[in-house]
């Protein structure tokens, strides 16, 4: 199957603080003409934080489009700065949101969030040997920080109550790994 695609025409609406929105006009192989609206995104890296004792880190917090009291349990993450190594990116976001820094960072896999309309991309790395430092959140994230063994994260897919799909990803690399 070709992907050969001809780009059109190219429409940029929106440039904010996270991401930008085009909407492009498009040939596909078959000669038909197509409107495609993307998301495009920095990326991302995620950290699969394991403490000494096996419980795994997690952040709680708000997610605006989910609703007005909607909480999600993550894993710790943050998107990259232009040009930054993702690695760089999980050590700041771990400490940033947790106050934990570890000492060793490995890069795990790479995956597309939603590659039907966004090319946002995400690093996952095992964080081991923690040390505690101290939280530094951004003016504007609420997050509070709470600790599992894998079992219980696990249950906690299964009962739903675990939603988001890095941390699935994250909680399913560590099944494989321990």
């Amino acid at each position: 199957m070709s992907s050969d695609r001809r780009l059109l025409e190219r429409k940029h609406l929106y440039s904010g603080r996270v991401i930008q929105v085009q909407v492009d006009k498009i040939v596909l192989p078959s000669g038909s003409e197509v409107i495609r609206e993307v998301v495009l995104h920095p990326g991302g890296a995620v950290a699969l934080a394991i403490r000494e004792n096996g419980n795994i880190l997690f952040v709680r917090q708000p997610r605006y489009p989910l609703g007005q009291d909607m909480d999600l349990l993550e894993l710790p993450a943050g998107k990259l700065d232009p040009g930054e190594d993702p690695a760089v990116t999980v050590a700041r976001e771990l400490e940033e949101e947790t106050g934990f820094r570890a000492r060793t960072i490995r890069p795990l896999c790479s995956f597309y969030t939603s590659p039907g309309f966004c090319n946002e991309l995400l690093h996952l790395y095992l964080a081991e040997d923690l040390s505690p430092t101290q939280q530094n959140l951004e003016h504007d994230e609420q997050i509070s920080v709470e600790q599992y063994s894998l079992s219980e994260a696990l249950q906690m897919i299964r009962d739903g109550k675990i939603r988001d799909a890095k941390t699935i990803i994250g909680l399913l690399w560590s099944k494989a790994l321990l």
